[in-house]
Order: C-alpha cells, then sequence, then structure tokens
C-alpha cells in the first residue's frame, strides 16, 4: 500500500481572523457573565486600524462592547501603534440588534428548548494522540501556542503577535502517523532582527521543544519561507470570525458541518452539537470500542431532538453501527436543553476556546474534553 500523507495548520491568537473569534467569544462572555439566558451571535471584522462589530444580541444585560474589544486586543498583544493595529487606538464601530421574533419563537419552547438552527454537526477523535486528537493539529497548534509563549515570557522579545504553523506526517498502513516529514512555521517579527538569530532562536525556542523527537534530519523545515514577516495582523490582513473552521476543529481530518463556532450562544447547535459530538467520538475511542471515531448529529430549527445520529469507526466490519448508534441515544443526552445542561454551557467560558482549538484541551474546564461515560457506553453496547 502507498504510502499516505496528513497535513494540519494552526494560527497564533495574533493572526487577524483569530482576533476577530476571540472578540466574538469575549463579547458572549462578557453577556453570559451578566446573563446566563442570553442570546448572542456576534461577528467581527478587522481591517486596518477598525473593529467592525455586528450581530444580534438579546438580553438584559448592559455590556461596553468597545471596552470588551480593546481588552481582547490587548491581551493578544497589539500595544504599539507602529504594528498598524492597537488596541488603544482602533477604530471600534458597533452594530448589534435583537434576535429575529421568527428564530425566537422556535428556540423558546415551553417546555424544552428548540434548534437555533437546522444542520449537520461532527465530532472526531483517534488515538493518535493522548487527547485523541489527529496528530498534524496537534502538534500545530502546540508549535503556535509554542510562538505565544515565546512572545509573551520575554525568551524571544523580538516575536509580534502574528504568527502560522503547518505539519505534514507521513503515516502508516494503518493511517498512524510514523514520521514528520514537513514542518512550516512564519513568525511576525521585528524588522531589525537578524536572519540568523530569528532562525536559532525559533528552532531552539519553539521546533524543538514542540517537536521532540519527530525533528529528524529528514524533515523539511521552513521558517519564515518568503524570507520576513514584518507587516502582520489586521494592519496587513483582513480578519473575520469564523473563518479557520478546520483550525478550530480536527485540521481538515474528519468533516465539518454546520457553521463556525465563535461568537454563538448555546441555543446556537453550530457550537453545542459539535461539542457533543466531540464528546461522543472521545468517549467512544477512550472506551475501546474503536480506534477513529466520527459522529455527526443532524437538527432542524426549532425541534429539540436530532433528526439523525450517525457513527463513522475505521473498525466498521467489527462494530455492529446500529447497535453503537443506539448506546449513544441512551448514554448521552441529545435534547438541546440535554446537551447545554451536560456540558454546562451557560458559563462564560468561550473566549479561551477562540485560539488553539476547541478541541483536545484537557486543562481548560471543557466538559466536551471529559470522556467519563466509557463504562456506560460499553455497557450500554454489549
Amino acid at each position: 500500500m502507498a504510502s499516505t500523507y496528513t497535513s494540519s495548520e494552526s494560527v497564533t491568537e495574533g493572526h487577524p481572523d483569530k482576533v476577530c473569534d476571540q472578540i466574538s467569544d469575549a463579547v458572549l462572555d462578557a453577556y453570559l457573565a451578566q446573563d446566563p439566558e442570553a442570546r448572542v451571535a456576534v461577528e467581527v471584522l478587522a481591517s486596518g486600524n477598525t473593529l467592525h462589530i455586528a450581530g444580534e444580541v438579546t438580553s438584559t444585560a448592559r455590556v461596553d462592547v468597545t471596552a470588551v474589544a480593546r481588552g481582547v486586543v490587548r491581551r493578544i498583544g497589539y500595544t504599539d501603534p507602529a504594528l498598524g493595529f492597537d488596541a488603544d487606538s482602533c477604530f471600534v464601530l458597533t452594530d448589534l440588534r435583537r434576535q429575529s421574533p421568527d428564530i425566537a419563537q422556535g428556540v423558546s419552547r415551553e417546555n424544552e428548548l428548540g434548534a437555533g438552527d437546522q444542520g449537520i454537526f461532527y465530532g472526531y477523535a483517534c488515538d493518535e494522540t493522548a487527547t485523541l486528537m489527529p496528530a498534524a493539529i496537534h502538534y500545530a497548534h502546540r508549535l503556535t501556542e509554542g510562538l505565544t509563549d515565546a512572545r509573551k515570557s520575554g525568551r524571544l522579545a523580538w516575536l509580534k503577535p502574528d504568527g502560522k504553523a503547518q505539519v505534514t506526517f507521513k503515516n502508516d498502513a494503518s493511517g498512524s502517523p510514523v514520521e514528520l516529514t514537513s514542518l512550516v512555521l512564519s513568525a511576525q517579527h521585528a524588522a531589525d532582527i537578524g536572519r540568523e538569530e530569528m532562525l536559532r532562536g525559533l528552532i531552539e525556542q519553539v521546533i524543538a521543544p514542540v517537536m521532540g523527537n519527530w525533528l529528524t534530519r529528514e524533515t523539511r523545515v521552513l521558517i519564515n519561507p518568503t524570507g520576513r514577516f514584518v507587516h502582520g495582523g489586521p494592519a496587513a490582513d483582513t480578519g473575520l470570525t469564523g473563518r479557520k473552521i478546520m483550525v478550530d476543529t480536527y485540521g481538515g481530518i474528519g468533516r465539518h458541518g454546520g457553521g463556525a463556532f465563535s461568537g454563538k450562544d448555546a441555543t446556537k447547535l453550530d457550537r453545542t452539537a459539535a461539542y457533543m459530538a466531540r464528546l461522543i467520538a472521545k468517549t467512544v475511542v477512550a472506551s475501546g470500542l474503536s480506534s477513529h471515531c466520527e459522529i455527526s448529529l443532524a437538527f432542524a430549527i426549532g425541534q429539540s431532538e436530532p433528526e439523525m445520529v450517525g457513527v463513522r469507526t475505521e473498525d466498521e466490519h467489527d462494530i455492529d453501527l446500529d447497535a453503537l448508534a443506539r448506546a449513544i441515544r441512551l448514554v448521552f443526552p441529545l435534547t438541546v436543553s440535554g446537551m447545554i445542561e451536560a456540558l454546562d454551557m451557560r458559563r462564560p467560558i468561550f473566549e479561551s476556546t477562540a485560539a488553539y482549538g476547541h478541541f483536545g484541551r484537557e486543562n481548560e474546564g471543557f466538559l466536551w474534553e471529559r470522556a467519563h461515560r466509557t463504562d456506560a457506553l460499553i455497557k450500554a453496547y454489549h
């Protein structure tokens, strides 16, 4: 069998699209902190030194959206006007209105919440890493986290907020990664840093600590392939909420349905059902029933129960997929209200999801990463 290859990318929190995602989720958190029942769908566009914040909000809370946005930009590290985009001088334009009453009447049902929209939502897990995430996206995220940590800690003080990483693994006949064939790291930097110093710093402080033994003499390593990355962030590239959905999920491994996550409250199943699908897939793999699992959930707007619960695994000849789907329905709450309660989705925790992936981060308090129903799933399946 011919070798296969898997590539995934990640971006830092200072990437223009991720700036927008984090602002959208920070606004959501600000409303949830005062009003856990808030209905929020907020989009952000960043261009030049301007932020455009638009969307629908229905809430009793009072939030200074402009202050929230500036706080996110400041936390990320855009504080120098020389970057062309900074927290204190950027212009913030807001356009927020109430949720459509046609949608609201389907969501706010008497005894059970209805879905805020129709869609198919996917979750995925595999045994390639300890977090049950695909290796390519796992390591891409660790590299971009490494860039941010090296910048904020001062170890590489010449780094600026924008950056990207991309890794490619060669897989064996079973699809498991066996060799790191390529690594690309693009890091925004100060204009006066020499290339040799930059290369040495990034290899020693970011690449080698993250990749460890995966890094060999045969690995093709590309650092700032154009030779220069001084101009970055929204001053160089327009950003938009929801434009990094593969970075947010599984790096292109597994499917993505519905829409983006950031800026949406729990009644938007783009977010909640995708999180529940990840929990189910992770539980299937953690239970030993399969090494790879993809879960799909389909909902109709205004309805509380899923129209479909789909299961795909790498071991379909050895698993009774109908029995597994029935077991999933027994073990996991799949109504809109049930998912929201099980995942505790009324908490203001979402700003922290908006960079370095929504999945595979087990120490962040994300309940969709806690596969604690393995025994119950095995019992229900058998």
